[in-house]
């Protein structure tokens, strides 16, 4: 499949999984292969974590938008990153709607946190506001959401339908229904979701599809399988033979050893070979694999691996059928 169709598939994908999974370091290299295939990406972070832009080899983000990938090379565009959070996206509200004066009061006064507690899902409606403006701006071509962990995520997701039934009129009901028509429309937003190979991510993450599905209305885009230990040639054959074969010496210990990480390595591919078939029988949608990484600290050069995969991913999947 043309990576630059895939990215163009709808407007805002929203990344979304279980924490630890690495769906951050996921949403950065989607957000570089879209921009790869010459699509305006912008990132929106809102649990200002501060690691996406260090993928990047940049600063951690803040309100405002900063570049954290020039687009160099034929045909590329550019990476830009922000993150949102309800006090500043109300804030740039009151200022929109001529209210600057009260801002600061409301803040100071803890005014927020009452309507928070009296109408919950207030402050998730304020963050995903702000997204539904970003995405209808048109200044990105993609806006990419790194969403909260899976549990987070569905009440996150489920605050608009929430609050449909809580407030009857008013803005809070306007931008609640236009963040649902939002959501539920395939062609402006899909969920991506992000798991390891390995049992309870997958059962987390196929109860979190369901659930998003049937409770948010939401279209899920293909599942991204993070973390795959890749098949090495040679890893069923005895050291000390192939020591001999090839005219090497091993030390006393070492071919132990050797073997001792062909095995952890055989029965980890075991492991993953048989999650990723649980994964697709429970869940029928394509998914991208993404290998591991053993650098400890990821930055820009594993993120350039990790965005070659993603493409290489991307256009192995069969397009979609009319």
């Amino acid at each position: 499949m043309d990576p630059a169709q895939f990215f163009a598939a709808s407007r805002l994908v929203i990344v979304a999984g279980k924490g630890g999974v690495g769906k951050t370091t996921v949403t950065a290299a989607l957000a570089r292969a879209a921009a790869c295939s010459g699509l305006r990406t912008l990132v929106v972070e809102v649990e200002g974590a501060g690691g996406l832009a260090s993928l990047f080899g940049r600063a951690p983000l803040s309100y405002d938008e900063v570049e954290l990938f020039a687009g160099t090379g034929e045909g590329a565009a550019t990476v830009r990153g922000r993150t949102i959070t309800p006090d500043e996206a109300l804030l740039e509200y009151l200022r929109d709607h001529g209210l600057s004066r009260v801002t600061k009061r409301l803040l100071t006064s803890g005014a927020l946190d009452v309507v928070a507690t009296a109408a919950p899902g207030i402050r998730d409606i304020l963050v995903l506001g702000k997204v539904k403006q970003l995405e209808r701006s048109g200044t990105a071509d993609l806006v990419l959401l790194d969403a909260p962990a899976a549990g987070h995520a569905i009440t996150f997701l489920l605050a608009a339908r929430a609050l449909l039934d809580a407030v009857r009129v008013g803005p809070i009901q306007s931008q609640a229904r236009d963040v649902l028509e939002l959501l539920t429309d395939p062609t402006r937003c899909q969920v991506v979701l992000v798991t390891l190979p390995e049992e309870t991510p997958v059962n987390e993450l196929v109860d979190t599809a369901f659930h998003l599905e049937d409770r948010v209305g939401v279209s899920l885009g293909p599942v991204v399988v993070n973390g795959l230990y890749r098949h090495l040639p040679g890893l069923g054959v005895d050291p000390q033979a192939a020591a001999a074969a090839s005219a090497a010496t091993l030390r006393p210990g070492e071919g132990d050893t050797l073997a001792a990480a062909a095995a952890f390595r055989l029965d980890r591919i075991d492991l993953q070979t048989m999650q990723l078939g649980r994964l697709g029988e429970r869940l029928p949608l394509a998914q991208l694999h993404l290998p591991f990484l053993f650098e400890g600290d990821l930055g820009p050069p594993e993120l350039e691996v990790l965005t070659g995969a993603v493409l290489d991913a991307i256009a192995a999947l069969q397009p979609a059928r009319p």
